[in-house]
């Protein structure tokens, strides 16, 4: 039955949000009030959800709640843009998938962090595009400032951080696979003028 198998995808989508937002089980059973066996439950498909539940967890990812169950599409192509922010940064996704490539504006403040950053690692595959203000990415034993029209790809299990050295909010396109998807760029080379 169609009903069952969306019953059966809510559990891996929320699985795949929580990681994509880098919670933890107990730090979301905090900010819902659902309790950690019930979210694991939830998620390995031992539980089937609840409008309760999903409700909390939609607040709690800043989704609409089709996101979570993976409503039918109603023709209606727009992404409806729900800022969230993350460690400081301001984050607009770009695309409506909780798991696969996705697709973000992202917003990091003036002197930010303020300190200098531990370089992360995690599974992935990162792209950057800087919109406007200045992004300084420090990849493995590289430190590089990014201009505005300026791009950067890398494989995100090397140790990488940003910060934006300037007086202005820095403005970038990211896009990230979380299973390494790579995204490829290509520009079709002018028409010559004979």
């Amino acid at each position: 039955m169609e009903l069952d198998k969306v019953l059966q995808s809510v559990g891996p989508r929320l699985r795949a949000l929580r990681q994509e937002r880098g919670f933890t089980l107990a730090q979301l059973s905090k900010s819902t009030g659902i309790s950690v066996s019930t979210l694991s439950r939830l998620e390995s498909g031992g539980r089937k959800p609840t409008l309760e539940l999903l409700l909390l967890l939609a607040r709690a990812y800043q989704v609409q709640l089709d996101e979570l169950i993976d409503a039918p599409v109603t023709g209606d192509p727009r992404v409806h843009l729900r800022p969230f922010t993350r460690h400081g940064q301001t984050y607009i996704p770009l695309s409506r998938r909780a798991g696969g490539l996705q697709a973000y504006k992202q917003i990091i403040p003036p002197h930010y962090p303020g300190y200098e950053p531990e370089q992360q690692v995690h599974e992935g595959y990162e792209w950057l595009y800087v919109l406007a203000g200045r992004l300084r990415l420090l990849l493995g034993p590289h430190d590089t400032t990014l201009l505005p029209g300026e791009a950067a790809e890398f494989d995100t299990r090397t140790p990488h951080a940003f910060t934006n050295p300037g007086d202005e909010p820095c403005e970038m396109l990211a896009l990230f696979g979380p299973q390494g998807e790579r995204m490829h760029v290509r520009a079709r080379p002018a028409r010559r003028q004979d």
